[in-house]
């Protein structure tokens, strides 16, 4: 018995101080270290300046105040990072990303690129509840969606699991739209080049947020015609622009629409990969809620013109399993084949 109680107070003293590290682990695991931050498109576009803006505040909001170091990661559309974070990256805590707000049901609506499980993600939060809107440029004749059933209009896309090639690709399955899309551009703001050049006429999905901050002499100089909005709900400033939802004519249009833009309210998703510990990924979203209350980061944001309507993540959380838990396959087949 003594020698028993010996060896149990031995292990007990010997477990304080794990416990005693444990109690003080994210400020201690933090401190001194490099968050890499990797970005799902190439330099410049709406994505990469609200994630670049985002690392600029978020380090002195987590205990321990780790450097922040953003990194590009393009490629398939944001497939790729959305994989590497998934399947490769470290899961300590030490690695980030600003991914696609489709990212999370990509697998659920059959795409067979989307290695990983959509609710396994530590979602952080998002900056903005967004709405994209899809533009024609003003010399492609294009003014209205109507137009856009009727003539031939080539957009810019990133590739075939982005917005930019899955929302006019449902408007031509669903509503009768002849959108011709071009893929393999590396991120939103090489689209936006490549239709003020003129090599393609149209981008089929654009926050209005980047707009805004980023191309705001389109509007002014009536640069291009704005032919759908995508979202559950009108944005306030677009009344007279016409909303997807609006289109559906059945249940079943209604219910494939609810599927698909719901994702709109997780704008601009920034995550954590699977299996960070529990206490990092709570300090993680409290700061990330922190930063978007944080006056400077406002400042930067208002000064950028970028529209800040952040998203819990916990929120996007109860979003992504919400919508897993309710999608029949027979809806998920129609909602994937729909934007194919």
């Amino acid at each position: 018995m003594a020698l028993r109680q010996a060896v149990c107070g031995a292990a007990l003293f010997a477990a304080l101080p794990a416990a005693i590290a444990s109690a003080q682990g994210p400020a201690e695991f933090y401190r001194g270290k490099t968050i890499e931050f990797y970005i799902n498109v190439s330099v410049g576009g709406g994505y990469d300046l609200y994630a670049r803006m985002l690392a600029r505040h978020l380090g002195k909001h987590i205990p321990g105040h780790p450097t922040i170091l953003p990194k590009n990661m393009e490629g398939g559309g944001g497939m790729r990072l959305a994989n590497w974070l998934y399947n490769v990256g470290p899961k300590d805590g030490t690695a980030l990303g600003a991914v696609a707000r489709a990212m999370a049901f990509e697998p659920l609506l059959g795409n067979k690129a989307a290695q990983y499980d959509g609710t396994r993600f530590n979602y952080l939060g998002s900056a903005n509840d967004e709405v994209s809107v899809c533009v024609a440029w003003h010399t492609s004749g294009i003014k209205t969606f109507e137009d856009a059933q009727k003539t031939p209009l080539v957009v810019g896309t990133g590739g075939v699991s982005d917005d930019t090639y899955q929302y006019p690709a449902l408007l031509n399955n669903m509503f009768g739209a002849k959108f011709k899309m071009v893929p393999g551009y590396p991120g939103g703001n090489d689209i936006n080049l490549a239709m003020e050049r003129g090599e393609v006429q149209g981008r089929c999905s654009i926050p209005w947020s980047t707009v805004k901050a980023t191309r705001r002499f389109w509007i002014d100089e009536k640069k291009v015609n704005l032919l759908m909005q995508y979202s559950l709900g009108k944005h306030a400033d677009l009344p007279e622009v016409p909303l997807v939802m609006d289109l559906a004519k059945t249940d079943e249009q209604r219910n494939i629409l609810k599927l698909i833009f719901g994702r709109q309210v997780m704008g601009r998703p920034f995550v954590a990969p699977p299996d960070v510990p529990k206490d990092r990924v709570a300090i993680l979203r409290k700061a990330f809620m922190d930063t978007m209350a944080d006056k400077e980061f406002l400042a930067d944001a208002e000064k950028a013109k970028f529209e800040i309507t952040p998203v819990p993540g916990e929120k996007i959380e109860n979003l992504v399993l919400d919508v897993y838990r309710n999608t029949t396959p027979a809806l998920a087949e129609k909602a994937g084949a729909a934007m194919k």
